[in-house]
């Protein structure tokens, strides 16, 4: 099906895998994500089981990411790549960064579609919920890979598996283009793991978080200039206008945790 597939392996949930594409133009990749989540789930259905690609299905047990690796190319030549420079990447990878960083609020409502997406948003479990880059650290929310030449990339590790990559990925490289555009600086890389900081520790490094539930990154979005011209209004508005009836949906439905919280207690 042209799937060139980099990795496969188990990950740390029960039943849970991770698969990784090579890269591609972001376009192709779009539709392999699609493709890929659609035969899946079809070839398991076949054989009487269930794929799904809900962000976070067990309490207490690890979510499902979507981790995005990203790269620029000049024709054959990575943009990002500079070996001159002490971590081995270019200006424009770090004014890149900076513009995921300035707009990581906003694309969160897009690459966090769900209620449940906010059940993966929390601390531990991997999950990515403080806005900041560094190298290798995987507590950051981007990253810069070991790999160098060909391989220079960042990885904006806090997309879910719910959202839709043609919208994710457009986001993603509209905050890029931006923060390029801009001349963003992304700040000092945080090369400490983010979870063992205190509150404190974290505000004095200027480290701040991403939205914590689908209400707040509507709100960033709606904010966020950048991200709506790279939607368009008709995908803005009808984007906002379905986030919030979720929204609402949720807030007025009572849900078991409360029955089996509060019904014996008061």
């Amino acid at each position: 099906m042209g799937f060139t597939i980099e990795a496969s392996h188990h990950e740390v949930g029960s039943g849970q895998h991770e698969i990784d594409f090579v890269y591609d133009d972001a376009l192709k990749n779009d539709d392999k994500v699609v493709t890929f989540k659609y035969v899946t789930k079809t070839i398991a259905t076949q054989m009487g089981l269930r794929t799904t690609f809900m962000p976070k299905l067990i309490h207490g047990a690890a979510g499902t990411g979507m981790h995005a690796n990203v790269s620029l190319f000049r024709g054959s030549e990575n943009a990002f790549n500079d070996p001159d420079t002490p971590m081995g990447i270019s200006d424009l990878a770090k004014n890149f960064i900076g513009g995921l960083l300035k707009h990581a609020p906003a694309i969160t409502a897009i690459s966090n579609p769900l209620i449940n997406s906010y059940k993966l948003l929390v601390s531990g479990f991997e999950a990515l919920v403080y806005i900041n880059w560094s190298g290798p650290n995987r507590s950051s929310l981007i990253r810069i890979p070991a790999g160098r030449g060909l391989s220079t990339r960042l990885e904006f590790r806090s997309p879910d598996t719910a959202c839709n990559p043609y919208l994710a990925f457009a986001v993603i490289l509209a905050a890029g283009r931006d923060g390029i555009k801009r001349g963003i600086d992304p700040g000092k890389p945080t090369d400490v793991n983010v979870y063992d900081l205190t509150p404190k520790e974290r505000e004095d490094l200027g480290i701040k978080m991403l939205p914590s539930n689908l209400y707040e990154a509507l709100c960033a979005l709606e904010s966020d200039r950048v991200i709506r011209d790279a939607l368009g209004e008709h995908v803005f508005s009808n984007f906002m206008r379905l986030g919030k009836l979720e929204w609402e949906a949720y807030n007025t439905y009572v849900h078991s945790w409360e029955i089996d919280r509060y019904i014996n207690l008061f």
